[in-house]
């Protein structure tokens, strides 16, 4: 069959299209939402068959595919295709026992993650097996056994140093873009920090996509191994490195059913640095009452769990617990979030004070990694990277290295239409939703339309009065400030009351 590429994003699964007069789907085996193989020029994929009535979109003697299996597949349009039925995977029977809540082997994780890498599992598949790990919760070996089946699917990189340091927050926060300010701080010391970020799926901005404000995200992994070693560092997409394959896959689910158990949780977070060639990682677990973790109960049991799947795989780990009450910085979306760090870099009298705290505090606890650094010692040396400028020319270097775009923060391309959101009455603000100020942010179009988002006005304990602006609502397009401006009137994130109402948090800095 003539292979046709249909420009259909089907997000992480590998879709076949096929025409219902075609000889082949009449075939037994080749049904709508079956498993088919297809070959071509020594590659193999499987795909989900997906049936066409229209033959302007796929021929009776063509096969179409998405474009995620297009590009798997590294062919030409037009190019001659095979296609078989598909074998169903291996570790069927183990995905059954765990759907019957059953404990798996270490060898079961790794056949249903070598499925899943492989993309033998379909949407329905995939989701079952999601949920099935969430009903009946992982006990922590099997957290550890799904943690390292899913860096044995993909690439491993090696540093060939004894100390690659690396920082993660378990996310939930928006605006909270401290790595940005982690990375060029411990890179002016020296250490090596080679980042390789997400982008958003649900939140309005993700580390690589605001460092695309500033500069190209998606390189060559060659050229981005010459950038650490010339710089120590670099702040980059992750989807070219092939680190845990299996676990781009599974968010694909667990993200739209907005599962984030525990244990998935640890597996992903910690598969994905210690494939990136990570030795000591500082993670950030922020509570409060609109964060992932609400209580300091929570916070601890999850600590113990990624400090135990941690040390069986080798990664030096100290788990830091924030103040996750309300966002961190001032913005919210690419372009915003991109304002912010910058102006922290600069010294800039405009830039957040919490952002630049919890910055220096996290950098300041992985340079303690660093055996000539004595314990306690380390933000004294973050701030005085920061402060003296080393730490934005490091940045600085990064960004021309990996292909600067002239981002200039006094000038940010924000939003040209806006929506200001006011405070109903006076008082103190007493809460900030986390959950609702992202939702509003990604209505307004972050992040895919960088310039959108949220600027925030007011944090926790201010004094506002009626009428006094709470936040400003950027976007690009009428329907999408419509959305936001929707979402406000059913709730603007913010609770104003007095002094006392305010949420207390105990956390470690």
């Amino acid at each position: 069959m003539a292979l046709r590429r249909v420009a259909i994003d089907t997000w992480r699964e590998n879709v076949a299209y096929l025409n219902r007069d075609c000889a082949v789907y009449r075939a037994e085996g080749f049904q709508a939402l079956s498993k088919i193989e297809v070959r071509a020029n020594g590659r193999r994929i499987l795909a989900t068959v997906n049936v066409v009535d229209d033959p302007a979109i796929v021929g009776c003697h063509e096969l179409g595919l998405s474009e995620d299996a297009f590009a798997q597949l590294a062919v030409e349009n037009g190019h001659t295709v095979s296609v078989a039925q598909a074998e169903p995977p291996e570790s069927m029977g183990a995905l059954f026992r765990k759907i019957a809540s059953e404990r798996l082997t270490r060898e079961d994780f790794g056949a249903i993650v070598r499925d899943i890498a492989d993309h033998r599992y379909s949407k329905i598949e995939l989701t079952a097996f999601v949920v099935a790990c969430h009903q009946s919760e992982l006990d922590r070996e099997e957290v550890f056994f799904l943690t390292d089946a899913m860096v044995t699917s993909g690439r491993r990189l090696d540093w060939h140093e004894p100390l690659v340091v690396d920082k993660h927050c378990i996310g939930g926060i928006p605006g909270n873009r401290t790595t940005m300010l982690v990375v060029p701080i411990v890179a002016a010391h020296g250490m090596l920090c080679p980042k390789t970020s997400s982008r958003a799926i649900t939140s309005p901005a993700g580390t690589a996509d605001t460092m695309e404000v500033l500069a190209k995200v998606e390189l060559p992994l060659e050229q981005l191994a010459d950038i650490v070693r010339d710089y120590r560092g670099c702040l980059a997409w992750g989807g070219t490195a092939n680190l845990s394959p299996a676990d781009d896959v599974l968010i694909s689910v667990e993200r739209p059913l907005s599962i984030d158990s525990a244990g998935q949780m640890v597996a992903s977070i910690l598969s994905k640095k210690v494939a990136a060639g990570a030795t000591h990682l500082v993670l950030d677990i922020p509570i409060g009452p609109t964060a992932k973790v609400r209580s300091m109960p929570e916070a601890q049991r999850l600590r113990r769990l990624f400090e135990y799947v941690a040390r069986r795989m080798g990664l030096s780990l100290d788990v830091v617990i924030t103040d996750g009450r309300q966002p961190v910085g001032n913005g919210v979306g690419p372009v915003l979030e991109a304002r912010d760090v910058m102006r922290v870099l600069q010294n800039d009298p405009r830039a957040p004070d919490d952002l630049r705290q919890k910055a220096l505090r996290l950098a300041g606890r992985l340079i303690e990694c660093d055996p000539d650094v004595r314990g306690g010692d380390g933000y004294a040396i973050a701030r005085d990277i920061l402060d003296s400028g080393r730490a934005l020319a490091r940045m600085n270097a990064i960004i021309a290295a990996q292909g600067s775009t002239g981002f200039d923060h006094n000038h940010p391309a924000l939003g040209a239409l806006t929506l200001d959101v006011v405070a109903p009455s006076s008082g103190v603000v007493a809460g900030i939703d986390n959950y609702q100020i992202a939702r509003v942010a990604r209505l307004a179009g972050a992040p895919k339309v960088p310039g959108a988002g949220v600027d925030l006005m007011h944090k926790l304990g201010d004094t506002v009065a009626a009428g006094d602006l709470l936040y400003r609502v950027h976007a690009s397009y009428p329907a999408d400030l419509e959305f936001a401006r929707h979402a406000c009137e059913q709730g603007s994130g913010y609770r104003l009351g007095t002094a006392d109402e305010v949420p207390r948090v105990f956390v470690e800095f």
